[in-house]
């Protein structure tokens, strides 16, 4: 094996369990140990290690001290408060994209893909690609610390059909129509409606699976 090679494993295992999560193949609090992970993919447990430490890092697992990984699980308040949050970082990169009415090949093409095969990376795509294209580094930066999170979210929102993917897909191009035609109202208007109808239906799907 090369040094190269070697280098790219662990990417690939922890790509491959970053849509496994968010597939909701691994639940939220599902436990992700490393021999497990070195079982699953035929790897060393140091490799196992490196492509979970990855994942730990970017929200998509937690992990406290002396304690294997888990997915994390949210309640009402922390999807509230996330939402919150991303409330504000979205729109107002949705208000700046549309003063400048160019949007980012990147998210052209997520929008396509989603579009196509309605997958939760793509979706994701989508809307990282349109953060960390607005002219702000802070607010693309604010927006990352919280992708992991906004990952799950997204992931469990598509999985579970919670709105129908064709749904997203339009609202997605609408939200871009609006960029384009430089209407930055509508931009706002448009992204706020977007997350706030995701919250919702997340929260209603907690209801019903708390209540059942």
């Amino acid at each position: 094996m090369t040094a190269e090679s070697a280098a790219v494993i662990p990417d690939t295992i922890a790509a491959s369990l970053r849509a496994s999560i968010l597939a909701q193949q691994d639940a939220p609090g599902s436990t992700i140990t490393e021999s497990a992970v070195a079982v699953r993919f035929g790897v060393a447990r140091p490799t196992a290690r490196i492509a979970i430490e990855r994942l730990v890092a970017d929200g998509i697992l937690r992990r406290e001290a002396h304690r294997a990984a888990r997915v994390p699980e949210f309640d009402r308040d922390d999807i509230i408060d996330l939402y919150d949050n991303r409330l504000l970082l979205e729109v107002a990169a949705m208000e700046s994209l549309a003063t400048a009415g160019t949007i980012p090949a990147e998210a052209l093409s997520a929008h396509r893909e989603f579009a196509q095969t309605h997958v939760a990376g793509a979706d994701i795509a989508f809307h990282r690609a349109l953060v960390a294209c607005q002219p702000s580094a802070r607010l693309a930066r604010l927006h990352g610390l919280l992708l992991g999170e906004i990952e799950l979210c997204i992931g469990q929102v598509v999985s579970a059909a919670l709105i129908p993917p064709d749904t997203i897909a339009a609202q997605h191009q609408q939200i871009l129509d609006a960029v384009i035609a430089g209407d930055a109202p509508a931009a706002a208007e448009l992204t706020r409606a977007h997350i706030v109808g995701s919250r919702e239906a997340i929260l209603q799907h907690l209801d019903r699976t708390t209540d059942g």
